[in-house]
């Protein structure tokens, strides 16, 4: 049985890929430091599957805390969640954002290849488009950064790259995601941020189950058919299975690859707005603010590539997306407390 190391696995997209790892049969060892996740995802999801994971509290920098994990373990491959997430916080603290998330990272490489571990799907982001010419967007995009968190995804990549040019035995996967958002179908798991949510849909559930009092919209006047922006919307767990499909392929994919995921349509914030209130009957009070610095106005996904390589493709549709986040923020309204 082929054993998965996953960073960050305790995460709202770690916790669910976890689970399906699982299911799928994999041994999973989660490497997290509980800095912005919680331990209660991990015994949750032990419940929902009847497996058992092996859990490590580390840091991604602590060299010789990951050292004596590859030690423990046979690991065949790592899926990397581990790092810092916020746009608007990596304005202000951009030099933690590389000390975790690219110090970290390349900590965790040098770890791998001491232990002779050279398989790493890795967990980058849409923001390493930067603000693109046109949409959808494909994988061959330029690639910029307008915040210090795209360029930390944006570097990390560049660095998986030289790295795979250097050593053949390397085979990476960069999966760059669009939105995430829903939860398990449970209800158990799901989306718990700490502090003020950084995006839309926490935001929008906190609103409506009571927690905050009204949403914060971040400009209505970007060239897009209501003002708002435009994002891709995903199903946790259409991304989590992507996931699951690298770790699969990732050895008959030789080298580096890189995907897009998402469902190839966007939605404004205003649209999101509107359909949460419809299928939940729920009242979401808004204001519209200043927009925030690195936001652009619209960005959605051509993941042709996936279905053509991993044989992956999302099947969530809003409605699901939506239904699915609420079933969790209602039966869990602080979260995992």
């Amino acid at each position: 049985m082929s054993t998965v190391l996953v960073t960050g696995g305790a995460g709202f997209i770690g916790s669910h890929t976890t689970l399906l790892l699982l299911e799928a049969g994999f041994e999973v060892v989660v490497v997290d430091n509980l800095s912005n996740s919680s331990i209660e995802s991990l015994h949750r999801v032990e419940a929902l599957t009847g497996k058992s994971i092996t859990f490590y509290q580390t840091d991604i920098r602590d060299k010789a805390g990951l050292t004596e994990i590859f030690a423990k373990h046979k690991v065949d491959s790592v899926i990397h969640f581990a790092g810092l997430k916020a746009v608007g916080e990596s304005n202000e603290i951009p030099l933690e954002y590389y000390d975790q998330n690219i110090y970290g990272t390349v900590n965790l490489l040098k770890v791998m290849e001491s232990a002779g571990c050279y398989r790493m799907v890795f967990s980058s982001s849409a923001t390493v488009y930067g603000d693109p010419a046109s949409v959808p967007i494909t994988e061959d995009f330029p690639t910029s950064a307008t915040n210090p968190y795209g360029r930390t995804k944006l570097f990390i990549e560049e660095i998986m790259k030289d790295l795979s040019a250097s050593n053949d035995r390397w085979n990476m996967v960069l999966l760059r995601y669009f939105n995430p958002i829903g939860a398990h179908k449970s209800g158990q798991i799901g989306e718990d941020p700490q502090g003020i949510p950084n995006n839309l849909m926490p935001f929008i559930s906190q609103v409506a189950v009571g927690k905050r009092e009204k949403l914060s919209i971040f400009g209505n006047d970007y060239p897009t058919p209501d003002g708002t922006g435009v994002r891709d919307y995903i199903h946790v767990v259409d991304l989590s299975d992507a996931h699951v499909k690298a770790v699969q392929k990732i050895g008959a994919l030789g080298g580096i690859s890189t995907f897009n995921l998402g469902t190839g349509n966007g939605y404004s914030v205003l649209q999101m707005v509107e359909t949460f209130i419809k299928e939940t009957g729920k009242s979401v009070p808004y204001e519209i603010v200043e927009r925030r610095p690195g936001d652009i106005a619209e960005c959605w996904a051509d993941a042709s590539l996936a279905k053509d390589k991993l044989g992956w493709t999302a099947v969530h549709g809003l409605s699901e997306m939506i239904e699915d986040t609420w079933r969790w923020q209602s039966q869990n309204p602080d979260g995992f407390k």
